[in-house]
């Protein structure tokens, strides 16, 4: 082949992204996405890294499992497809992966009348 030659897109390679990088746009959308929610219901900072993600990468697809924490009372349900819809936007746009399964886990969940508290009854 000589220097004028041209190339096809097979031959000149393709760019691998990382399950790890998948993972960490993940974890920022769904933090995106949770800002989103009322204060109220916000779960404050704190030692851990939340939320947590992982995900399977094969070819330009991605299937993401990502863990939360929600405040509660709330509806953990709207706070959960918020995130699915983030991760599955944000995802696209930086990475350029298609993401059709999002598995969303809520790890724990926060109280207000229960902050600083051990155990006791939410009235």
């Amino acid at each position: 082949m000589t220097a004028t030659e041209e190339t096809d897109g097979a031959e000149r390679g393709a760019t691998t992204v990382v399950e790890r990088v998948v993972a960490k746009v993940a974890v920022q959308a769904a933090r995106e996405a949770l800002r989103a929610t009322p204060a109220a219901l916000q779960v404050p900072p704190g030692p851990g890294h939340w939320p947590r993600a992982s995900a399977r990468v094969r070819d330009r697809t991605a299937r993401v499992r990502i863990l939360v924490e929600l405040g509660y009372p709330s509806d953990i349900g709207a706070q959960c497809a918020a995130v699915r819809r983030q991760v599955v936007s944000r995802v696209k746009e930086l990475v350029g992966m298609d993401v059709p399964d999002v598995a969303v886990g809520v790890e724990r969940l926060h109280s207000q009348q229960l902050d600083g508290e051990r155990s006791g009854r939410v009235r």
